[in-house]
């Protein structure tokens, strides 16, 4: 896939301070595209500026964060571009959760407590298709629950009254309500265990092979990226350092932050220091290996 011939959104010498007696530059420079459709990784440890980079994107920085320098635009599949650096009250209200969706990190601190699930997705369409009849948001929220794997009855549960793995799923059924063309993901599969985080990953990379939607995927876990991305930034002190396809980024990374990045994830087979060895990866390299042959 080559993002740049059909991309959703392109990220252009983007920078971001956080403003004070002495402003903290947390983006830098950054140049990104987004191709339509693809799942691009953002990997690098915490406070490099990953969770910034995407809030900025989407205009839900708060202050004192501060967009300093660059542009971000959203090319849509209608045939139209939107500054989003450019765009605010409700247009830009009508254009979240409608172009660009985001799933938070945390969903039990996303979700209303008080509130049921059935309210809080319904919430989406009234607020978004007000023309919809009550019967239609109904039976449409129960379809999204079933769409990512939860019983429609859950529409009248609470928050507290789910597992994490399922509030996770109410969460990514909420942000793909109407269908967006961009679906950004802050560590999504953090604080779960490893069987729902699987099961989690297999519902996005289902739910994008069906929608056709990009999805821009953060999270310091390079391993995991390595399995589900089509391409990965590595960002290193508001700095990207290194993009490439995740094959050639597994097997000849390029910067030494990248190698080191790599390396500090153990080996489950091999010896002592060496690179991380993944099931899916091992998949890929074969399968590249025979098509070279």
């Amino acid at each position: 896939m080559n993002p740049t011939s059909d991309p959703v959104v392109t990220v252009t010498d983007f920078s971001v301070d956080y403003m004070g007696e002495k402003p903290v530059h947390a983006v830098v420079d950054v140049n990104l595209t987004l191709g339509r459709g693809e799942i691009l990784g953002l990997a690098g440890e915490s406070g490099c500026g990953k969770s910034t980079l995407a809030y900025a994107i989407t205009r839900l920085l708060r202050p004192p964060g501060l967009i300093t320098a660059g542009h971000a635009v959203f090319h849509s599949r209608e045939g139209f571009d939107i500054d989003l650096s450019a765009i605010s009250g409700k247009e830009l209200r009508d254009f979240r959760w409608d172009k660009i969706a985001m799933v938070f990190q945390g969903a039990m601190n996303s979700l209303n407590p008080v509130i049921s699930i059935g309210a809080q997705l319904r919430d989406v369409f009234t607020t978004h298709r007000p023309d919809m009849s009550h019967k239609e948001i109904t039976a449409k929220c129960g379809d999204l629950l079933e769409r990512v794997g939860v019983d429609r009855n859950r529409l009248r549960s609470f928050p507290h009254e789910l597992s994490g793995g399922m509030r996770q799923r109410v969460m990514i059924a909420m942000a793909l309500a109407l269908d967006p063309q961009v679906l950004i993901m802050d560590e999504p599969t953090t604080a779960l265990d490893v069987v729902v985080q699987r099961e989690i990953l297999n519902e996005i990379t289902r739910l994008r092979e069906e929608s056709g939607f990009a999805v821009l995927f953060i999270t310091h876990d390079l391993p995991l990226l390595l399995e589900i991305s089509d391409r990965i930034a590595v960002m290193k002190a508001g700095e990207i350092v290194e993009i490439n396809d995740s094959y050639q980024l597994y097997t000849n990374p390029q910067d030494p932050y990248t190698k080191r990045l790599l390396s500090s994830f153990p080996s489950l087979t091999g010896e002592r220091g060496d690179f991380i060895r993944t099931g899916v990866m091992d998949d890929r390299l074969e399968a590249t290996d025979q098509e070279r042959r």
